[in-house]
């Protein structure tokens, strides 16, 4: 079996590192194509160092752009490389715009090369068509062969929307893969002494998606909620470019004077940072998934949620919406009072570290 795996974003990239290597554990032929969407080395080199990704066998360079053009220059860059492969499944995970560029490329391409298309971290679904993940996933979904799901409630989603029960199978989340093999070396950084930091005494955070950085309002609201907190427990934000381009843009610069800024940190350290945390505030969707696993208390920063089973089974809430600065600093407060749980404690089904394993005996045997 000959299997092309798409990564093209930092999502990505946690996902496809266990699925490569457990391709090569079983002998099959594996290629990795890096579409380059996360252009920014400290995005995207660096986390390929820390987790073993081999180099890539095709960088296809697309940079930033409009989504429109993003997933244009994908397609066009995927397409040649699809022709020289020649796959017998194309691997793509997530939600990103490479996703679905590699996606619709591959089924176009399906009548002449025989290739079939597996989505990893199939049928999660937010209900919010504001997101151009949502768009992504919803796509994807419906024109991939295999859907390969984290969680037991992606499959009424999916069922809901006309997909047989046929084409989907539950894998677990692969990202957990990543995060438990990581995990031990995490653990032996220095990163929290050289930040000067107290396991479980401060606040991880983390602020990137468009509707909560790119409005002013919006932005204002957040960085004065964790400005609030900062106030009862140090919080620390490695800042994304965008919200730092978007701080400085709308004049709001100071306001991160409160906080405890720090570079954009590779998986390894980010990892090391979450684990250690007593509550993480985000708005990111991996780490809704890492705060479960770690049994750390998180509080997402979103009107809803693609995981609602890291809410249901796992350790995390909503803040209340719109957001609000009390009503953040409500959420909080609730969440360090929930304190942490013991680490893999309360997973979810398949949140076992052997999701990888799992996708790669399926792709052997559709």
């Amino acid at each position: 079996m000959r299997a092309l795996v798409v990564a093209g974003a930092r999502p990505n990239f946690m996902k496809v590192a266990p699925i490569l290597a457990a391709l090569e554990k079983a002998g099959q032929e594996k290629v990795l194509v890096h579409t380059g969407q996360h252009y920014d080395a400290r995005m995207s080199d660096a986390f390929f160092q820390d987790l073993g990704i081999p180099e890539p066998d095709f960088h296809l360079g697309v940079g930033s752009g409009s989504h429109a053009q993003q997933t244009a220059r994908v397609m066009e860059a995927f397409e040649p490389v699809l022709h020289e492969v020649r796959p017998d499944w194309v691997v793509v995970v997530g939600d990103v715009n490479s996703t679905l560029a590699c996606a619709l490329v591959s089924v176009k391409l399906k009548p002449e090369l025989g290739c079939r298309v597996a989505h990893v971290e199939a049928g999660l679904r937010s209900g919010d068509w504001r997101m151009p993940e949502e768009v992504n996933r919803v796509v994807t979904d419906r024109i991939s062969d295999l859907l390969l799901t984290p969680s037991r409630d992606a499959l009424p989603n999916l069922l809901a929307e006309g997909i047989p029960e046929g084409r989907v199978a539950f894998v677990g989340n692969v990202m957990i893969d990543t995060l438990f093999t990581q995990l031990p070396r995490a653990r032996e950084l220095d990163l929290l002494s050289r930040l000067g930091l107290r396991r479980g005494e401060y606040v991880a955070a983390t602020l990137h998606r468009p509707s909560n950085v790119d409005d002013p309002a919006a932005l204002g609201v957040v960085l004065e909620a964790l400005g609030r907190v900062a106030d009862e427990m140090p919080v620390v934000i490695p800042l994304h470019p965008r919200t730092q381009s978007r701080a400085e843009e709308f004049g709001m610069a100071e306001r991160l004077e409160r906080l405890r800024v720090v570079e954009p940190l590779g998986y390894t350290e980010m990892l090391s940072l979450t684990d250690g945390a007593a509550v993480v505030l985000t708005d990111s969707g991996g780490l809704q998934e890492e705060t479960t696993a770690l049994g750390v208390p998180c509080v997402t920063l979103r009107e809803q949620t693609e995981r609602p089973i890291t809410i249901t089974e796992g350790t995390n809430r909503l803040a209340g919406w719109p957001l609000s600065t009390d009503g953040v600093l409500g959420a909080f407060r609730e969440a360090a009072a929930d304190g942490r749980q013991r680490a893999g404690g309360h997973c979810p089904e398949g949140w076992d570290g052997k999701a990888a394993e799992r996708i790669v005996n399926r792709l052997l045997n559709s």
